[in-house]
C-alpha cells in the first residue's frame, strides 16, 4: 500500500486536537492510529466501481482523495455526529475553513464527534439533469458524490461555509447542491439540524449564509443560526468571528440534544413535504424511486 502524504499538518491554531489529512492509493486494508484518539480503519469495499469513495462509522476507504477528521471516533454507543464542509477553493489559507473548524470546535467541546471535509479535495462532477436519481435512486455520474451524501445523510448536524463569490456560493459548493436534487424531493435532511458561515471582502456575507441556511432548510432541515464577517477592510474581524463560530458550533450541539423546533420552520417543513409528496405522486410513473420512497415511508 502506498501513502502518497501520511501526515500532512497538525494544525495549531486555537484548536486543542490534531488535524489529520490523508490521501490513499491502495485498495488495501490497513489501520492507522495516531495519537491515542484517532483510529482510521482503511477498507476496501468490494464489488463497487474503483471509483468509489465510502466510509461508514470508524470504517472507510478512500482512494487518492484528501479528507480531514477531527476529534475522536466514538467506539460505542449513539454519538453526536455533525460534518464541516468548506466550499472555498483556498484550502488551507481559507479564512471561510478557520469558520468552519470554529463551529466543529464549539460542537467539539459540546460532546460531538465531528468531520470536515474540504470540498474542493473532492471530484464532484456536474449535475445534467438526466432525471436518473429520480427513477433509480443513482447518478450516472462515478465520482466522489455518492460518499459525501453517505456522510451528509449519516450526520446529526451539518455546517455549511463558503465565501461570497458574485454574491453567491463558491461554483464547488453550487455543483454539490445540484446534485442533490433527488434529496430535495425525498427531503433526505429532514430531522437534522444545521448553520451556514460565509466570509466576503466588502458585502454579501450575511447573504450568502442566508442562501446556505434557505437551501438546508429546502432540503429538510432545521438551522440554528450563522456566522458571516467582512474581512477585506479588517483582516483581524475573523478573530472574533471565530468566537462566534465556536458559540454556534455549541449552540447546534445543543439544538441536536435537545431536538429543538422552530415553529416557522416546522410549518416550512410541512409545506414543503406536501408539496413535494404531490410532486412525485404526479410524476410517479417517472419517478419510480422517489415514489417507492414515500411510499415505503407510508406517505402515499
Amino acid at each position: 500500500m502506498v501513502f502518497h502524504s501520511l501526515i500532512q499538518s497538525a494544525h495549531k491554531q486555537s484548536y486543542d486536537y490534531p488535524v489529520i489529512q490523508i490521501s490513499v492509493s491502495s485498495r488495501d486494508a490497513c489501520l492507522l492510529k495516531i495519537n491515542k484518539s484517532i483510529f482510521l480503519n482503511f477498507q476496501p469495499r468490494f464489488p463497487l466501481s474503483p471509483r468509489y469513495r465510502g466510509f461508514s462509522g470508524e470504517k472507510f476507504f478512500m482512494s487518492g482523495i484528501s479528507l480531514y477528521l477531527l476529534g475522536e471516533i466514538p467506539t460505542r454507543g449513539k454519538i453526536m455526529k455533525i460534518i464541516g464542509i468548506n466550499g472555498s477553493p483556498k484550502r488551507e489559507k481559507s479564512q471561510t475553513r478557520r469558520l468552519v473548524m470554529g463551529v466543529l470546535e464549539g460542537a467539539r467541546q459540546a460532546g460531538a464527534n465531528i468531520t470536515f471535509i474540504d470540498l474542493c479535495s473532492l471530484d464532484i462532477k456536474y449535475c445534467t439533469a438526466c432525471g436518473t436519481c429520480y427513477a433509480k435512486g443513482e447518478c450516472i455520474h462515478d465520482d466522489d458524490f455518492p460518499m459525501l451524501l453517505e456522510k451528509l445523510l449519516d450526520a446529526d448536524g451539518i455546517v455549511w461555509g463558503s465565501p461570497n463569490y458574485i454574491n453567491s456560493v463558491t461554483a464547488q459548493l453550487k455543483t454539490m447542491f445540484d446534485r442533490m436534487a433527488d434529496s430535495i424531493h425525498c427531503q433526505s435532511l429532514a430531522g437534522k439540524y444545521g448553520c451556514a458561515v460565509s466570509t466576503a471582502g466588502g458585502s454579501m456575507a450575511d447573504e450568502v449564509a442566508d442562501y446556505m441556511n434557505s437551501t438546508m432548510m429546502n432540503l429538510g432541515a432545521t438551522t440554528v443560526g450563522k456566522v458571516a464577517v467582512l474581512v477585506g477592510a479588517d483582516p483581524n474581524a475573523i478573530v472574533p468571528a471565530e468566537k462566534q463560530a465556536k458559540e454556534l458550533g455549541r449552540k447546534l450541539a445543543d439544538a441536536i440534544r435537545t431536538k429543538w423546533k422552530d415553529p416557522s420552520q416546522e410549518k416550512h417543513h410541512a409545506e414543503r413535504k406536501e408539496y413535494f409528496k404531490r410532486l412525485v405522486m404526479f410524476n410517479k410513473d417517472l419517478w419510480k424511486h422517489e415514489y417507492d420512497y414515500w411510499k415505503g415511508l407510508g406517505e402515499l
